[in-house]
């Protein structure tokens, strides 16, 4: 019974970021525009934001395959500071088709996404995509890697309508590994520690990079369940290079098929 009763516990900690509020703790308000690779995904029935992604070519965003879980609607919101105003700079294009990986099963392993826009973004100093690594290096634990997301900024507090930014340090696989358990596979994901000052990513934060050394090198994937803020979980990203040759298949069409 004791068995059962802190497996249960345990599970009950384990929440995907979700797809209805974003959030970084802590953390700064970014420099208007200094991360124009950002996007906001957003439901166009009330044009509430849902999940962040980033912008890898004009026509395709990548993000985490939950976002889609509400089964919504969604336009790709580019060039955003501040999400509550229709700002000149803003870019807002409707998602053509939304390209899960096809081994994702609505768990925590292969949670990718990517997103076909029906027009391309136009860029500009607003709107530019980011490269993605382009092979394997070994991430040093330890060095402090960005992250980013308009929307709560704790338990209780209200939205950010404003990009914010925080670091969070990368830790060791193996440390994560044992914390997480079966839901942590190394080969897919990266994890980070951080502290309650700097804070970092939360619930609904979902679909953001994790930029170490100007590359993204993970996607946010989940947290501890209403208690991001936690320093003993560990916060869990999908692993960009991990999945390079599907990023790369999808793009190049026909079919966007995994």
């Amino acid at each position: 019974m004791i068995h059962v009763y802190c497996f249960m516990f345990f599970f009950q900690l384990l929440s995907l970021t979700g797809a209805s509020e974003s959030g970084i703790v802590g953390g700064n308000v970014a420099k208007p525009h200094s991360r124009p690779y950002m996007a906001s995904l957003q439901f166009d029935v009330d044009g509430r934001h849902s999940c962040g992604g980033i912008l890898i070519r004009e026509d395709f965003v990548l993000t985490a395959a939950h976002c889609n879980k509400a089964q919504q609607s969604m336009r790709v919101v580019l060039g955003a500071h501040d999400i509550s105003k229709k700002e000149k700079s803003q870019q807002r294009i409707e998602v053509d088709k939304y390209i899960p990986h096809l081994k994702y099963t609505g768990g925590y392993d292969y949670d990718i996404m990517l997103l076909k826009l029906r027009n391309k973004a136009t860029l500009n100093r607003y709107v530019k995509v980011i490269g993605l690594p382009k092979k394997n290096g070994k991430i040093p634990a330890n060095i402090n890697c960005a992250v980013a997301g308009w929307g709560k900024t704790g338990d209780n507090k209200p939205s950010s309508k404003v990009l914010r930014e925080t670091t969070e340090k990368m830790q060791f696989s193996f440390e994560c590994k044992n914390i997480w358990q079966k839901y942590f596979n190394s080969d897919h994901m990266l994890c980070t520690k951080f502290d309650k000052k700097k804070g970092g990513v939360c619930q609904g934060d979902s679909g953001g990079p994790l930029i170490c050394n100007s590359k993204p090198q993970g996607i946010t994937a989940f947290t501890a369940k209403n208690d991001c803020n936690n320093p003993k979980y560990p916060h869990v990203f999908t692993k960009i290079h991990f999945f390079l040759p599907w990023i790369k298949k999808v793009m190049q069409g026909p079919g966007n098929v995994a």
